[in-house]
Parts: C-alpha cells; sequence; structure tokens
C-alpha cells in the first residue's frame, strides 16, 4: 500500500423491507383497494379525506367513518417525470398529479399515464387503472388514465378480498456506488491482508478505527497509522431476541461495541463463542476470522468476537469510551 493508491470504490446497496401494522381505519382503506374500491373517512368539518387519515387535522380526534369516493377525478396540479426512477409505478414517462377523487374534498398524489406532458394539464379529468393483482396497498391503483369514453369493464376481485388487511410491507432499496476515503481505503486493504489499521491524532494521541481523515475532537489531520491487535474488551453491547428478515443468526446473540486495545473509539460486531446472558461490559475479547481464502476488503473477515478468558477490564479503563 501506498500514499498514491486509488481510493476503494464500489456499489452498495441497502435495503429492508418495512413492515407496519395497519389499525381500524387504515385497515378498512387498504381492505377496500384490494377489493377496488377508494374510500375516505369524513372529519369533523364534514370533509371527505383520501387516503384516510386516522385522526382529524384540526380536532386531533380519533376518526371512523369511511366512505366510499369514486374512482374518477380531477387533476388539481402536476408535475411530469420524463426519466422515471426504479421502483416508481411505471417504467416510461408519467406525470405526477395531486388527483380531487368525486366524493372527496382533499387530493390524493398518484401517477398519471397520459402519455406525452402534452396530454397533461390542470382540470383534466382521469380514472383509476387497477393493478391485475391487488394485495392491500395504494399500488392496487396501478396508475390513472385520462378519461377517454367509457370505463372499461372492472376486472374481478380475488378471491380473498373480503379478508382484512392487518399489515403492510414496503420494500425499500437505495442503490448507489461509495467511494471510500484515502484513509478509509488503506483500512479497508489491511482488512484484506489481516491487519486493524487505524490512525493517530497528533494533538491528543487518540487512536481511530476505522479511520478518520480528521479528529474530531480538535479538527486536525490524523495521518499517523496505527496497526491494532485483534484483542479488546466489550464496552456496551445489546442482547437480540427479536427475528427479522434476513437474519444470520438464530437469536439469542450478542451485538457489542468492541474497543480494541489500544483505540479509543469502539466498532459493533458480534460477540459469539458463549451464552448471550454471559457476555458481560468489560469482557475480554478476541476476533475469529474467517478462512483468508473467504476475505475480501471489509470488516466481515472477521467473523465474530469471542471472550478470551481473561479477567475483565475494570469499568474505569473504558469509562471514558462509552
Amino acid at each position: 500500500m501506498t500514499e498514491t493508491s486509488e481510493p476503494l470504490s464500489a456499489p452498495l446497496e441497502v435495503g429492508f423491507d418495512y413492515t407496519r401494522s395497519l389499525g381500524s381505519v387504515l385497515g378498512r382503506f387498504a381492505t377496500a383497494l384490494r377489493q377496488r374500491r377508494i374510500t375516505g373517512v369524513r372529519g369533523s368539518d364534514g370533509r371527505v379525506h383520501v387516503p384516510a387519515v386516522e385522526y382529524d387535522p384540526n380536532t386531533f380526534e380519533p376518526l371512523d367513518e369511511l366512505v366510499d369516493v369514486g374512482s374518477e377525478g380531477t387533476v388539481l396540479s402536476w408535475s411530469w417525470a420524463p426519466q422515471p426512477l426504479e421502483g416508481q409505478p411505471l417504467e416510461h414517462a408519467f406525470g405526477w398529479a395531486l388527483i380531487r377523487l368525486d366524493g372527496a374534498d382533499t387530493p390524493l398524489l398518484h401517477a398519471v399515464d397520459a402519455g406525452t406532458s402534452d396530454g397533461m394539464r390542470t382540470g383534466m379529468r382521469v380514472r383509476a387503472r387497477w393493478a391485475a393483482e391487488p394485495t392491500g396497498g395504494i399500488r392496487d391503483i396501478a396508475c390513472f388514465d385520462p378519461v377517454d369514453g367509457d370505463a372499461p369493464p372492472q376486472p374481478p376481485a380475488p378471491p380473498d378480498a373480503d379478508e382484512q388487511v392487518t399489515t403492510l410491507t414496503t420494500p425499500i432499496h437505495l442503490h448507489y456506488q461509495h467511494s471510500a476515503s484515502p484513509e478509509e481505503s488503506r483500512y479497508l486493504r489491511g482488512l484484506a491482508e489481516g491487519r486493524l489499521l487505524g490512525q493517530r491524532c497528533p494533538a491528543c494521541a487518540k487512536v481511530y478505527i476505522p479511520p478518520r481523515g480528521a479528529c474530531p475532537t480538535d479538527g486536525v489531520p490524523t495521518e499517523e497509522e496505527v496497526e491494532l491487535p485483534d484483542t479488546g474488551i466489550v464496552t456496551t453491547f445489546c442482547i437480540v431476541n427479536v427475528p427479522f428478515l434476513g437474519q444470520r443468526i438464530k437469536p439469542p446473540y450478542v451485538a457489542a461495541y468492541v474497543l480494541l486495545d489500544g483505540a479509543d473509539i469502539a466498532f459493533l460486531h458480534l460477540v459469539l463463542g458463549c451464552a448471550a446472558e454471559d457476555v458481560r461490559m468489560g469482557m475480554r475479547v478476541r476476533a475469529e476470522w474467517k478462512p483468508r481464502a473467504e476475505w475480501d476488503s471489509t470488516l466481515q473477515n472477521i467473523d465474530h468476537f469471542t471472550p478470551t478468558g481473561e479477567p475483565d477490564a475494570p469499568y474505569e479503563s473504558y469509562a471514558h469510551h462509552l
């Protein structure tokens, strides 16, 4: 490794399925969508809110009176999306529009498949196009189409359409190209060699791992590279008892902040090799590395940390690192 080494860069994907319980009002709103109906909720002032809201925007009291509204409406305002992004309702150019459905008093934001921007205008009439396989969510409306003649025949509702929708799962994904800083790149290349590299602040002498370009305490560059051992102590930890999507370890297990010997900042990793209830603050641990053939330029080269069996570190030795 040299100072002239190119910074590392790699595609990064962050994603999870966001799941929420809907409750009575939103559950009935979602159930109606699966039945290819659109409902709103009536507020204290008589206005019908679409999408349905759980609490009155004026009095903040719970709302419960659902009202069927039409599947046609009027465009109040709009903007054009010439190059749709991944995950958007349509794969070709379309309009985002605020649409006031017949019988509603508030607008619904959705996509309008108008063909070209010249086909969009404020005041135009649009009609909901229903998804082929409704699931109980806003995407059961695939988009809206300009009203042109009679409405096409509505496809039949699925056999389970009357079953109450109680939860909504929304996949969320973010894709981007991450370019590491020069300091981070040296740290990552060190991991590929089985080395743990930090950097020391010349002013306060604190050692940071992963390294930072500047000391957050003094604001000066951290130029001195320091190789650290793969042993340290547990400062704080959490016992994970709840299963979740994509989990690779069966609960319970421990996620802990590990302060390497000689470092001044802890990083998060797994602590295995003992019962979860036996993990404690101050416990001495050592890195368990994966087989060398499985190494790459990430901290995942360390599979987990395991207790060394040494006496616990006294609280005073790490109290200022919590």
